[in-house]
């Protein structure tokens, strides 16, 4: 899971309740659904390629550069940093020069930013990129949310979740697919290798999105009435409950990969297993979560998922075990990305149409600004006597921190 939902935000903009909604033919509608998925090339760049692999690469780095674990934070941190720019800048970029460019540019950017990871050695020129390439990737993903729900306007009221379930369940597929290209490739050719390979994997997926781009009407980049002000204090727990989730969470998505060679002795093949059990438990659970999250009120949807999550995180940490590490890519994989369909879920059902893109947008910026202290506060806490086990287990209680703030949620309409 990442600051996802951003994408939410961007379908948000179009969002409110047509008086005579029209309801797609079915060829146009699974039309539709395959356009959305090329768009998806776009969360399998900005998170599956550009963030989460970083995982993959990371130890080599660590290793062959010299970094403490507070280092290899801190580029996670850059990345998030430059990620949370990108998703701030999005929209203005898409209403000044048209969403489908923006989009396709932003894309070819990431490519290029992932793979020129590879030149660099100097720990400055590499968080450079790391913030170039957040940055791209940001504007990418949220414009490519925008094009999405352009894509598949015009269905009934089971439309918006399924867009955004095809859409990012595109960073369950950049997960899988860099899960087994990136660890043989590291373990012959080293951390420069497995950035080009990404390299490359990015540039194959612009190019898929390629087709899709050019068969999407152009959304309606509107602003949705938020200058109004929005107040924040019907959603204030879940709002602290989610900046708190994306510093527990990111720990793990981090150092996962590099505990598990530690502790266990994991190869490039028993990481490729690992990686793409993650990557797929995202695409196969995504769709399901939609019907018990519409269910759950105030902050039990965020309890739940939240809950699953830190399962998985115990489990590398107490059961450390080769069964424990792939029930644990499973229960991560199955919850993360839940947790933006349920904080957007609450955040529809709370505020009328108009403040729904203002209210996503906030808890947008305190998911993003805890993606950046995440990193860097395990990192500093795994150069301890107790090493990653350590800063894993920061996460659990920052998650167990998120669960306790949701739980004072309430839902009442603002």
């Amino acid at each position: 899971m990442t600051s996802s939902d951003t994408v939410a935000q961007a379908c948000a903009c179009d969002a409110a309740p047509r008086s005579t909604p029209s309801v797609q033919p079915p060829a146009e509608a699974l039309t539709s659904l395959w356009i959305v998925a090329g768009l998806a090339m776009a969360p399998a760049v900005a998170q599956g390629f550009g963030r989460f692999a970083y995982a993959l690469v990371l130890p080599a780095m660590r290793d062959d550069l010299g970094w403490s674990w507070a280092d290899a934070g801190a580029m996670g941190a850059a990345n998030a940093i430059g990620y949370l720019i990108g998703a701030i800048v999005a929209a203005g970029l898409a209403q000044r020069y048209g969403a489908k460019r923006v989009f396709s540019v932003s894309l070819a950017a990431s490519a290029i930013a992932i793979a020129a990871a590879a030149l660099a050695s100097d720990y400055w020129a590499q968080g450079a990129l790391r913030l170039a390439a957040g940055v791209s990737s940001g504007v990418a993903f949220v414009v490519g949310g925008a094009l999405a729900a352009a894509a598949a306007s015009g269905g009934g009221a089971a439309r918006a979740p399924t867009v955004l379930g095809v859409y990012v369940a595109g960073v369950g597929v950049g997960i899988a697919i860099s899960a087994l290209a990136v660890p043989p490739v590291v373990a012959e050719a080293g951390w420069r290798g497995g950035w080009i390979a990404l390299g490359l994997l990015s540039v194959l997926a612009a190019l898929l999105a390629a087709p899709a781009v050019r068969r999407t009407p152009a959304p309606a980049m509107r602003t949705s009435g938020g200058r109004r002000g929005l107040d924040l204090r019907p959603i204030l727990p879940v709002f602290v409950a989610y900046g708190l989730l994306g510093a527990g969470y990111i720990a793990y998505a981090t150092f996962v990969v590099a505990h598990l060679k530690a502790e266990l002795g994991f190869g490039a093949v028993e990481i490729s297993a690992f990686w793409t059990v993650l990557g797929l438990s995202i695409v196969a659970f995504t769709f399901l979560w939609g019907s018990v999250l519409g269910r759950l009120r105030g902050g039990l949807g965020l309890i739940a998922t939240t809950s699953i999550m830190m399962a998985g995180v115990a489990l590398v940490i107490f059961e450390p075990s080769r069964t424990g590490a792939y029930v644990s890519a499973v229960l991560f994989g199955a919850s993360g990305l839940a947790s933006v369909t349920a904080v957007t879920t609450l955040a529809r059902r709370i505020y009328p149409p108009e403040l729904w893109t203002p209210a996503i947008g906030l808890l947008t910026v305190a998911f993003g600004v805890g993606q950046i202290v995440g990193p860097v506060l395990s990192g500093f806490v795994s150069d301890g006597p107790h090493g990653l086990t350590a800063g894993l287990t920061l996460s659990l209680w920052i998650m167990a921190a998120t669960v306790a703030a949701a739980a004072l949620q309430r839902e009442r309409r603002a």
